[in-house]
């Protein structure tokens, strides 16, 4: 299954969450339902996916956390915020590099309608 066709169900399964619990929880529920939804859907899911820095051909783990990793391809970075800025877009896009991932979505629950929150971010590798 390619970065895109995982993305339309991410986010259909996004949506069903958001619908379900509406805007204003900590992004931790919002985290937790929507592993439950991806893993209930036969999707292979990670949560908080250690991602360590390479540095100079060291390996350093610095406490960077992918929210979750969908079939080892899709990162997800979920937040619950007034709105999104450039640093939740510079943290999925550092994620990105650093994993050598394609594809991410940046998904801020806290909006009225959900697909105002969601932001496709693309590694240009």
């Amino acid at each position: 299954m390619t970065e895109n066709e995982l993305s339309n169900i991410i986010i259909g399964l996004s949506i069903e969450v958001h619908t379900a619990l509406g805007p204003g929880l900590l992004e931790s529920a919002y985290k937790e339902c929507l592993f439950y939804k991806i893993n209930k859907s036969g999707l292979f899911v990670e949560k908080e996916k250690a991602m360590p820095l390479i540095f100079e051909e060291v390996r350093l783990d610095c406490g960077y956390r992918i929210d979750l990793l969908v079939e080892n391809k899709l990162v997800l970075e979920l937040k619950s915020v007034e709105c999104l800025n450039d640093i939740h877009l510079a943290q999925t896009l550092t994620y990105l590099k650093l994993g050598n991932y394609k594809l991410g979505l940046l998904i801020n629950f806290n909006v009225l309608r959900l697909k105002d929150g969601i932001k496709r971010v693309v590694n240009g590798l």
